[in-house]
């Protein structure tokens, strides 16, 4: 019986049950700091269960920190917690509207808390019986993907398998010109550290996705913003800020666009790249949405063939966030500098998240999986908007697909203001000026469609209004 499910009918194991028990008898003062719980014979009578439940129960408490084992002696409560500050409980709403600000109240916020506001998908969005049936099989894999390093470049099989996505999109790659890292933002960060000094300017779309902004900061670049359109970023615009500031990389979206939801048009590609061409500017092609489209919009890395533009990636948005797993495909003189940086980083990479990856992506469920995603976004897309009309709160455009919808408010509304209100009704809402290094943006905001299914949300929203 040790370790099955309790027969009361609680979906406890037995021995989360002992667990429960010991920790109310310490919460209700029964057991104080420093007292010795009963032995493991004596509890295990009192529980009616066997003594090796009681003592794994022990075991796990005090990993946990709440007892402590003396050996020959027994088990005893530990000492009081730090008492928590009334300044930690709860949202800050006080905090500034910064790159920060919605990415620490999502990550932060408890069971209970809905977040339109967010970049990801519900968990119950995610393909759940695919992941389990992949972590069973890689749990009887041989020893070294179990415990060893991964290879500086990373899984072979992985890079060869990304290769065939690519050129689904007109990018011609080798396995050799890609670099598996950790997730999609370690790719960013390692390219600022192989092309940036302090100092440097880099131009990002205005609106972007914040943690551009958050990253650039952390390498002292000089941000500039370019104004975007639903078709790209204004090119007459992009190119005087070319002439004035002569910056060394672009960063954007070219598919689906973070916050817009916008889709680059292949004019703009063509007119862009011969820019980026004339005046010597690397550009970083972020393609983390791809699986959410309907229609694959044009590459920049396919019609510049991994000259001047850096394609990166990674599946954090279709198979879990849990599985960091991102890649660089970059110019082949550019893989061992990236390669060495990746070591001296991270050293060897998440081989246990590229197995994964590879598991998941070579199942034929995966394909099932994100053409379901792209249909149930599509109809939360009509339904958010359906919801948000009568409050005035009005789509920038219509995206082609994906999870955002970028909205601008009615006059005389500020978007940090009924982000604010929303959190103390925990609601975490993306005000548009954490977007906008221009700062422009405070009558928008970004919406997360497959987060945007309570009604609640847009009762505080037009309650936030009204106030």
């Amino acid at each position: 019986m040790d370790g099955l499910t309790n027969p009361s009918g609680k979906g406890e194991t037995l021995i989360e049950t002992v667990m429960a028990t010991v920790r109310q008898r310490i919460s209700a003062r029964q057991l104080t700091p420093g007292a010795r719980l009963p032995s493991v014979r004596a509890f295990a009578k009192t529980m009616q269960v066997s003594t090796s439940t009681v003592v794994e129960a022990y075991e796990r408490l005090a990993a946990e920190g709440a007892i402590r084992s003396r050996p020959g002696s027994g088990f005893y409560v530990c000492g009081p917690l730090a008492p928590l500050s009334l300044a930690e409980v709860g949202p800050r709403l006080d905090r500034e509207i910064d790159p920060f600000w919605v990415s620490r109240q999502s990550l932060e916020a408890g069971e209970g808390v809905l977040k339109p506001g967010c970049g990801w998908l519900p968990a119950d969005w995610m393909p759940q019986p695919a992941l389990r049936r992949a972590l069973r099989a890689i749990a009887h894999a041989k020893d070294p993907v179990l415990a060893d390093y991964g290879t500086p470049l990373g899984l072979a099989p992985l890079r060869q398998l990304l290769v065939r996505r690519m050129g689904e999109y007109g990018i011609e790659a080798s396995p050799n010109q890609i670099v598996l890292t950790e997730s999609g933002t370690q790719a960013i960060d390692l390219l600022c550290r192989l092309l940036l000094e302090p100092g440097d300017t880099v131009l990002v779309d205005d609106p972007c996705y914040f943690n551009f902004h958050a990253l650039l900061r952390a390498h002292r670049a000089n941000i500039v913003g370019v104004p975007y359109t639903p078709t790209g970023p204004d090119l007459d615009l992009f190119a005087l800020a070319l002439a004035e500031h002569r910056p060394r990389l672009y960063i954007t979206n070219s598919a689906l666009h973070n916050p817009t939801g916008a889709t680059l048009s292949p004019v703009t590609a063509h007119r862009l790249l011969k820019l980026a061409d004339q005046s010597g500017l690397t550009i970083v092609e972020d393609d983390i949405f791809a699986d959410f489209e309907m229609e694959p919009a044009p590459r920049l890395a396919a019609f510049d063939g991994l000259n001047r533009v850096v394609h990166i990636g990674s599946f954090s948005k279709t198979l879990s966030a849990s599985v960091r797993c991102g890649y660089i495909a970059a110019p082949q003189e550019w893989i061992e500098r990236l390669t060495d940086l990746k070591i001296s980083t991270s050293f060897g990479g998440g081989r246990l998240s590229a197995e994964l990856v590879l598991a998941l992506l070579k199942d034929g469920s995966y394909r099932k999986h994100v053409e379901a995603l792209r249909q149930r976004l599509s109809a939360a897309m009509a339904e958010t908007v359906k919801r948000l009309e009568p409050l005035g709160i009005l789509p920038w455009i219509e995206p082609r697909g994906g999870m955002f919808l970028w909205c601008r408010l009615p006059d005389g509304h500020d978007a940090a203001d009924i982000a604010r209100r929303a959190l103390a009704e925990d609601i975490v809402l993306a005000p548009g000026n954490a977007f906008s290094v221009s700062r422009t943006a405070n009558r928008y905001l970004r919406f997360n469609v497959a987060q945007s299914r309570d009604e609640r949300i847009f009762r505080v929203l037009s309650a936030a209004m009204g106030a």
